[in-house]
């Protein structure tokens, strides 16, 4: 991951969470819990409020992306100038809560989740992944759980587009179809961790076979991003009502939904026959229902 801006700087310090080491993990999630104490603080005085060495506060704020921890302050201090801070950490779901701050709180956290996906979601990387997409001889999409509902979405946009392609959700299916993937197949693998053994497991077995793979994940380096050709980065923060698959299922859906436009757009003569051709069944079939 490089150039965390003021922009992507929350998506930034979440998507990578979960690999950290026990104690830069503490100093991100200070980070994300108090950005302005941090913005405020010289290394001496965080590696005292963190009990972290100032070695380990430098290391961290290079596995975030920064050069050092000079370089994190002034991406902090960007952050509040636009009022980033104030939506780190948008107010957990409690149990005893109204459900006027339910539709609240669950309403902001996808829209910044959204806001977060949006970016750190690179046209270039983008690009790279609508063009594969373009010119596959066949795409298979594979997602296990919550990411399991958004592989199946994306298989059905594609094929509304005539694109040949399928959506896997079990495993021992994943990995006959993988064993059999050719070059010119592509595989876009969807997993919040992006360390599900059903996902990452077919995905090596297509690379191997020859066929150009796509991770959208929120963890850039996941197993499963380390085996991508191509990795996209979803975002959403956890609670206790929301576990990860279901917080970051909405930046995902979106992801998937800048692929498909992508797409369409890339092979217009014949997404847009496709499209009416289906809309047109469609349409019939609901006429008939109606009129029987």
């Amino acid at each position: 991951m490089s150039g965390p801006t003021a922009a992507n700087l929350v998506a930034s310090v979440r998507a990578v969470l979960p690999s950290l080491t026990p104690s830069a993990r503490a100093i991100a999630r200070l980070i994300l819990d108090d950005p302005a104490m941090v913005a405020r603080s010289t290394i001496t005085e965080l590696s005292v409020v963190s009990g972290t060495s100032q070695a380990t506060i430098v290391r961290t704020a290079r596995a975030l992306g920064f050069s050092g921890y000079s370089e994190l302050r002034l991406a902090l201090a960007a952050a509040s100038a636009r009022g980033e801070p104030d939506r780190l950490v948008p107010g957990d779901l409690a149990p005893g809560d109204p459900l006027a701050d339910v539709i609240a709180k669950v309403t902001r956290a996808e829209s910044d989740a959204l806001a977060d996906t949006a970016a750190q979601l690179a046209p270039e990387m983008l690009g790279a992944v609508v063009q594969a997409l373009t010119d596959a001889r066949r795409v298979n999409v594979l997602g296990v759980g919550a990411s399991g509902l958004v592989a199946a979405d994306m298989a059905q946009k594609l094929m509304r587009i005539g694109l040949a392609g399928h959506a896997f959700t079990d495993v021992h299916l994943a990995l006959t179809a993988a064993a059999l993937a050719q070059p010119g197949d592509v595989w876009v693998a969807v997993s919040c961790t992006g360390e599900t053994a059903d996902v990452v497991e077919p995905v090596r077995t297509a690379g191997e076979a020859g066929a150009t793979t796509v991770a959208i994940t929120n963890n850039p380096r996941s197993s499963l991003a380390g085996l991508a050709d191509h990795v996209l980065v979803s975002a959403g923060r956890e609670t206790a009502f929301r576990p990860g698959a279901l917080a970051s299922r909405i930046s995902q859906l979106l992801i998937v939904d800048c692929i498909f436009v992508g797409v369409a757009q890339g092979t217009f003569a014949i997404s847009d026959a496709a499209l009416k051709a289906t809309k047109g069944a469609l349409d019939r079939y609901g006429g008939r229902r109606i009129r029987s």
